[in-house]
């Protein structure tokens, strides 16, 4: 076994987050596919189930910059474990409450609080990263660890259907509590903060981690936890975080209402809709590998500029066009499998928000990366419950061309970022 992991412990920590990320994204989608039946037995129409939808994503949102400080703080074995346990109670309790008056809102504050405890989880595995992984590598790394939001989601609409059908939809909630318990349990006797802590680690892996390292400026504190104000001045994260509250918002509608959307407007049954649904999530799973893949590549060439910058620009705009061509597509199938080509040239552009941040704050990694998710998540509370309603108003056409709209804002935001512009602290 030693001998197997010799000089690839780094990748055996980036492996482990991508079974986190999975069931992280396990955890949150099951609900989209038992929604119908909460909604039978909860007697909520599609705007209250939307309701419960976003307090997940809101709990989500909020605690992403508190989660990365804390990583940042305490490291990301120890928070990761903390929130996988945090979550794993939390889904468990989901399934628990119990059909009476005031049951939404106690779904809804469930919800909100598992979105708490799943917050943490990449703003950790970006301070992971930036302790772990040479800068070369780190699109291939971000994509293999985003890997697992395709890889989860993916397996969840057949699986969650499987149990919903023997088992009934609270069983699909404590199957997916276990799931991340144990998960937990394994990050926490493999994971290190740093590699220097790692005993598994040798001398050569150390040192090339160690020159692989972006270095910072002179006038930077690499150890110091770079302020708030600093981080919400940078122009750079900004415009990432624009652009990411414009991605999110699009991949949201894939976790929270496309298999509605294939079974309800597009006609196809539970078992049908339970396929086509798993075929965005199999193309997030390829554009997060491809997209670190060429990241890497491309930067190792052109330079960050090309090789960041670019990659999210033709993504999320071959995003843009995608989405807004799978509305005009008659056929439910191929529809499909035209919008889920557009989730997955959406997900060529994961890394480079991930790396990007990671490059540019180093051990405030956590703590920068939080900011532009919790901004990003914003857009997947908002697409929740705005969906619905501009579909009530104007069609699930118009709601999928506001997120063709906003990918296309999201693909320009990234011409103002400066890859290689990194937090700078001044004093002690």
């Amino acid at each position: 076994m030693m001998n197997l992991l010799r000089g690839r412990v780094r990748w055996l920590l980036i492996f482990w987050m991508f079974i986190m990320s999975a069931i992280a994204y396990l955890d949150r989608v099951n609900i989209s596919i038992a929604g119908g039946a909460i909604a039978r037995d909860f007697h909520l129409d599609n705007v209250h189930l939307g309701w419960v939808f976003s307090s997940f994503v809101l709990g989500y949102a909020l605690f992403q910059a508190p989660g990365g400080r804390l990583a940042d703080r305490f490291g990301p074995r120890r928070i990761v474990t903390l929130g996988v346990i945090w979550w794993g109670v939390f889904t468990a309790l989901s399934a628990s409450v119990p059909v009476m008056a005031g049951a939404l809102w106690i779904m809804i504050g469930v919800r909100f609080a598992l979105g708490m405890g799943e917050a943490v989880v990449y703003p950790a595995s970006n301070r992971l990263v930036a302790k772990w992984i040479p800068s070369n590598e780190r699109g291939i790394a971000n994509g293999l660890i985003f890997t697992g939001v395709g890889a989860g989601a993916g397996v969840t609409p057949p699986l969650i259907r499987y149990i919903l059908e023997n088992y009934g939809w609270r069983w699909s909630f404590w199957f997916s509590a276990i799931i991340g318990l144990l998960a937990g349990l394994v990050w926490h006797f493999i994971a290190r903060d740093i590699p220097e802590e790692h005993p598994w680690v040798d001398r050569e892996e150390r040192e090339l981690i160690e020159a692989g390292l972006p270095q910072a400026p002179e006038q930077h504190d690499s150890h110091r936890t770079l302020p708030w104000a600093a981080i919400f001045r940078s122009r750079d994260l900004l415009a990432m975080t624009a652009s990411y509250f414009a991605y999110a918002y699009a991949a949201y509608i894939f976790f929270t209402w496309f298999f509605i959307y294939l079974s309800t407007v597009r006609g196809l049954n539970l078992k049908a809709s339970s396929y086509y649904a798993m075929l965005p999530f199999a193309a997030m799973a390829i554009g997060s590998l491809l997209g670190g893949y060429l990241s890497d590549r491309l930067t190792k060439r052109y330079g960050k500029r090309v090789g960041r910058c670019g990659i999210a620009i033709v993504g999320i705009g071959l995003a843009a066009v995608f989405i807004a061509l799978g509305t005009q597509v008659a056929s439910a199938e191929l529809a499909s499998v035209v919008l889920a080509g557009g989730a997955g040239a959406l997900y060529l552009s994961q890394s480079s928000f991930w790396s990007v941040t990671a490059d540019l704050a180093g051990s405030s990694a956590g703590s920068v990366s939080g900011v532009m998710n919790m901004g990003g998540q914003m857009g997947g509370v908002v697409t929740a419950s705005l969906s619905p309603w501009i579909a009530g108003h104007f069609g699930w056409t118009a709601s999928f061309l506001t997120a063709a709209a906003l990918c296309a804002l999201g693909s320009a935001a990234w011409v103002w970022v400066d890859p290689e512009k990194k937090f700078v602290v001044v004093g002690s």
